[in-house]
């Protein structure tokens, strides 16, 4: 699906890229004339990924602090710049909340809403310095309304509204802005789901379908553009009409 929207001479930073919704938000990019940086934990993955669009790619862990430093020197040494962070990680660890383990929790929250914090911190002082910047977090319906089995993903995805909202006012005044997007795409992280289950998302869904990733992607962009510039601290449901 061809993009209208032009970031040419822009450096962008999407997290958990290597499929799914990240990969098509990194391809929109790219294909907008940025200097596209995809960031995965899976090297494999990621290395077919990169290779397909023609973008860059740094393997890395967001929970990671040290991973987290290294991406952003290797775009700032090799560009010069960083315009665009795209918080897009996830994982899931679906179990009823007295089967979670420790680390079942940790995981997910060190995932979600652990890198959104590292990348976001890592990225500012230099949104900061440039006087610009575009922060876009992708946060979830579970977030709003929880799920059955979902209580870590839940509550990840919850925190990352209020991070997204308590940034978007503290940055307002440097030239940031910071919003979230709460999509619902058929991608491998909803496979898992039984197909009555699935079926049942869709009768829900007032447009009747799932969405594309590529649709996804063009909302991001859209926040990520300078048509955007008065919008901060949203949170755009690109859903269907799902959370209505």
């Amino acid at each position: 699906m061809p993009t209208t929207f032009d970031f040419t001479g822009r450096s962008v930073i999407v997290t958990g890229a290597a499929r799914g919704i990240g990969l098509e938000v990194g391809r929109m990019f790219h294909q907008a004339g940025a200097a596209t940086y995809l960031v995965d934990f899976d090297a494999e993955e990621l290395d077919r990924s990169v290779n397909s669009i023609g973008c860059s790619g740094v393997a890395a862990d967001v929970s990671s602090t040290l991973d987290v430093e290294r991406v952003v020197e290797t775009v700032i040494t090799q560009t010069g710049r960083i315009d665009v962070l795209v918080n897009n990680a996830g994982i899931l660890i679906d179990k009823m909340t007295w089967k979670l383990t420790d680390e079942d929790w940790d995981r997910v929250l060190a995932t979600h809403v652990g890198g959104t914090f590292r990348f976001t911190r890592a990225c500012i002082p230099h949104f900061r310095a440039a006087k610009y910047g575009r922060i876009v977090n992708v946060t979830s319906y579970t977030g709003l309304h929880g799920n059955l089995g979902q209580s870590n993903y839940a509550t990840a995805k919850a925190g990352i509204i209020g991070f997204t909202k308590s940034v978007a006012k503290e940055t307002g005044r440097h030239g940031i802005t910071v919003n979230a997007i709460s999509p619902n795409a058929r991608t491998r992280m909803v496979e898992s789901i039984p197909a009555d289950k699935l079926e049942q998302v869709v009768e829900a869904i007032p447009l009747g379908r799932w969405g594309d990733p590529a649709e996804i992607a063009f909302a991001v962009g859209f926040l990520a553009s300078e048509e955007a510039s008065y919008i901060t601290g949203a949170v755009l449901p690109v859903d269907g009409g799902l959370a209505m």
